[in-house]
């Protein structure tokens, strides 16, 4: 008996302020007004996620806020703002550490040098926020390619479209006979 290899799951989680602070238009985003920049950034993930199939978690600190951890759920990623006094590094790390398991591949993005290695020692690997950046890009490149491809038309007669005297009209007219 032969066993089955199970797909491997991906998991993206995503220092959202990391991200947020690292690209330009998403800075530019910011100083007009922080919601805007989250709200953006989730976009963007949203669709990488659906391309992708990947499941991801974006996370923000809330650690200067009052209050509990919130999550919201998207259609493909889940956003979370960490409780109070918690910052996005430790909520990532507990993520890490939940998430690990045989058939789970996990990706971290943020450039942030010690929190990468802090993760990639809990088993995950790490991508830049340039990375994350270049990636987003060529996803939607593709996309946008598979979108605008021209549809091929079809180039076979089907003989079961139309009666049989039509079909033996065409045939007629195709040899030049009348």
């Amino acid at each position: 008996m032969t066993r089955r290899k199970k797909k491997r799951d991906t998991v993206l989680i995503v220092d959202g302020y990391n991200i947020i602070g690292d690209w330009p238009e998403l800075q530019k985003l910011k100083l007009m007004s922080l919601e805007l920049a989250r709200r953006e950034l989730e976009e963007r993930l949203e669709e990488y996620a659906a391309y992708m199939k990947w499941r991801i978690i974006l996370v923000f600190d809330a650690h200067l806020q009052k209050g509990k951890e919130a999550v919201h759920k998207g259609s493909n990623i889940q956003v979370v703002y960490t409780r109070e006094k918690e910052t996005a590094d430790e909520r990532i790390e507990r993520l890490v550490q939940e998430l690990k398991r045989r058939q789970t591949t996990i990706y971290v993005a943020t450039s942030d040098s010690v929190e990468q290695w802090v993760i990639f020692g809990q088993g995950a690997l790490r991508k830049s926020a340039r990375e994350l950046q270049l990636e987003l890009g060529q996803s939607k490149e593709e996309i946008s390619g598979v979108l605008h491809r021209p549809q091929k038309k079809e180039t076979t007669f089907r003989n079961d479209r139309y009666p049989p005297d039509v079909m033996e009209a065409l045939e007629k007219i195709r040899r030049g006979l009348k």
